[in-house]
């Protein structure tokens, strides 16, 4: 048994008790991370949606941290929510201040930039996987949330897809935000469907203007995830970096664009989350696709640490 640094962080807010709270364990230079069946009891334990367990990665000089993410039942390849805050307790464990680190994870290794409070990462390549236009499917998806199909009109002819920016979910346009806010899930509906398309969950989102982007670029977000022990989540990283891929093939976000997203009011923990355009340069190697893949997506916000201490596995 060893005994570990270990934070309570809330990720997406400058205040505790706002944002997506994780548990946050640092490994020292010369450990190695617990047992697979240790880092889950942990994060049922603590019953956040995510425990993220960082390391130093001392192997030829790939990368400069390691690490791995826990639901309170499964692993999965990344966080973003737990990255960010991760990433601002190793830096004030550390005294890391503005730099910038590669971080191996399950998705590949991204980098990820601290400035000052503020925790910026890079997003894995944008996946377009599916568009769900018509049929029965369309049905099934709005019927996950309470809903019916929205007719066309009211919300620009937007159409769910299925995205990943390291994590698969489904990006589901919602009429308004009164219908975003007053929806009850379905949670047996949703883990049935994300286990048969092989998502992790439904991303929904509603604009100011029906369907359409304000000139601030705001847009309001529920997340769901049961299928992985997570009714819903007030701030989800890699989420808001595929919505942000979703409004750039939708022609709503251009490769400069800003994506300023509000989640978690409905659980009275509102997180403020930032999602990041940039154009590749014209010689970088690119997946092929029908829609637009030609950007960098990063994703940010700050931090704030509830507690610390030590914790033994």
């Amino acid at each position: 048994m060893s005994v570990h640094k270990f934070f309570i962080v809330d990720a997406f807010t400058e205040k505790t008790f706002g944002g997506n709270a994780a548990g946050v364990v640092i490994l020292e230079d010369n450990e190695d991370f617990p047992s697979e069946e240790e880092m889950i009891k942990l994060a049922a334990e603590l019953r956040y949606s995510e425990t993220v367990f960082i390391k130093p990665y001392l192997s030829d000089n790939e990368c400069d941290f390691h690490a791995r993410y826990f639901t309170p039942t499964d692993e999965v390849d990344l966080c973003g929510h737990a990255t960010i805050g991760g990433i601002y307790c190793l830096s004030k464990a550390s005294d890391l201040k503005n730099c910038s680190i590669r971080l191996k994870t399950k998705a590949g290794i991204i980098n990820v930039e601290v400035n000052g409070n503020d925790v910026l990462m890079d997003m894995a390549a944008p996946v377009h996987i599916a568009t769900f236009e018509e049929g029965d499917m369309l049905a099934r998806i709005y019927k996950t949330m309470g809903i019916a199909v929205p007719e066309e009109s009211s919300i620009s002819s937007l159409k769910p897809m299925a995205i990943s920016t390291g994590l698969p979910d489904i990006m589901l346009p919602i009429p308004s935000k009164k219908v975003l806010d007053s929806m009850e899930p379905k949670m047996d509906l949703i883990s049935e469907l994300s286990k048969d398309l092989g998502v992790v969950g439904i991303h929904a989102f509603a604009t100011k203007y029906d369907g359409e982007l304000s000139a601030e670029r705001k847009v309001f977000c529920r997340n769901f995830a049961p299928l992985y022990g997570i009714d819903e989540e007030a701030a989800t990283g890699t989420s808001n970096g595929a919505l942000a891929y979703y409004f750039y093939i939708n022609n709503m976000l251009t490769t400069d664009g800003v994506l300023n997203v509000i989640q978690g009011e409905s659980m009275e923990r509102p997180s403020s989350i930032t999602a990041k355009l940039s154009r590749l340069p014209d010689d970088s190697v690119l997946e092929k696709s029908k829609f637009k893949n030609d950007v960098k997506i990063r994703v940010g916000g700050s931090a704030a640490i509830l507690a610390s201490g030590l914790v033994s596995l």
